[in-house]
């Protein structure tokens, strides 16, 4: 790893349950040809054995520069039930801390570890990449309304040196505020469909869902009418579209437009199923193209910036005071409390 003074930086981070393709998309992002004998991909992938011991690959957060200058934040699974395993004592217990040592249940300090790493990448990222399984998981977005709630008071790694500190400051709570304002653009992936789910009536409901729960949010910014849908079958039939006059469906077009000009929107990709059997090979080249096809697509979409200009080198020192302000956030631990008192985790 290798940081420097360089200002012209993107940092892309990772979150999503087990299994769905993190370490695969950022492999992707980094530019990793699978094709070359003996090289390692970057990210270690899930191998067979792992999978079959219902163990997690990634640990904490991996970090790998790309030769473009893109930091890449891989993550540890988040609703895990090996991670659940690893910090359960025998009576129930977590065997780590989360807040400040106040004893949780593993249950509870495991939700919290979510909630703390999404609130963490949503800090220190200019990207997040929001990974869920099929078209019937909603976990993820339910975890990052919880994120766009609970981020409160974390500064982004430009202003960090504002954060643990703000009695000299006059405004205090005006500046409180203003800290929390960043947040990084989430780009939504459902990955592992299958060749029904990329029918047109369920990428538009999915979609429309997604439009309808996240409409009140933070970060679901209101875009032009069109909503950008990436996705091919198993066959490589393109996608339909929604034609805005009169709601037709044609093919031929890697987009759906939306006929409501109104509509809310963010970024959303959909990534069919990875079979491995010589039989679907045709299946696996529509895959390779669909993830190089979100690679050119995260990597040349618009996003926000940081107040101000950030060399690598203090990122990467101001993310790790970042982690700190976020475990010991009074928002979060507030939340904590306030799920132990509801008696929906055993103590």
């Amino acid at each position: 790893m290798f940081m420097s003074d360089n200002t012209d930086f993107t940092v892309i981070g990772i979150i999503g349950p087990p299994g769905v393709g993190k370490s695969t998309i950022l492999n992707e992002l980094y530019g990793f040809d699978g094709g070359t004998t003996g090289m390692l991909p970057p990210f270690p992938i899930q191998s067979e054995e792992t999978r079959a011991m219902a163990k997690h690959c990634s640990v904490g957060i991996e970090l790998r520069i790309s030769a473009e200058r893109l930091i890449l934040l891989d993550t540890q699974p988040v609703f895990s039930p090996s991670v659940l395993a690893e910090i359960m004592r025998p009576d129930g217990s977590s065997a780590i801390s989360i807040l400040n040592g106040e004893p949780l249940s593993a249950e509870l300090a495991h939700e919290m570890m979510g909630i703390q790493l999404g609130v963490f990448l949503a800090s220190v990222c200019h990207i997040l990449l929001v990974v869920s399984e099929g078209v019937h998981d909603y976990s993820m977005w339910q975890l990052m309304g919880k994120v766009d709630v609970l981020k409160q008071g974390i500064p982004d790694p430009s202003l960090v040196s504002l954060g643990p500190n703000l009695a000299p400051y006059k405004d205090r709570d005006a500046l409180l505020d203003n800290l929390g304002d960043f947040m990084a653009d989430p780009v939504f992936v459902h990955s592992k469909l299958q060749d029904r789910e990329f029918a047109a009536s369920s990428v538009m409901w999915l979609r429309k869902t997604m439009s309808l729960y996240f409409q009140s949010s933070s970060f679901w910014k209101r875009r032009s009418d069109q909503m950008e849908i990436y996705g091919e079958s198993k066959h490589g039939a393109k996608p339909v579209v929604l034609d805005n006059q009169n709601g037709s469906l044609e093919r031929g077009s890697n987009e759906i437009e939306s006929a409501d000009s109104g509509i809310l929107g963010t970024h959303f990709f959909v990534l069919p199923l990875k079979i491995q059997d010589d039989s679907q090979k045709a299946q696996l080249e529509s895959y390779g193209s669909m993830l190089a096809q979100l690679r050119d697509q995260v990597l040349s979409m618009p996003c926000h910036s940081f107040a101000k200009t950030i060399a690598e080198r203090d990122w990467l020192r101001n993310s790790a005071k970042i982690w700190e302000i976020v475990k010991k956030s009074p928002v979060i631990a507030d939340y904590c409390r306030t799920l132990q008192s509801s008696g929906l985790y055993r103590r």
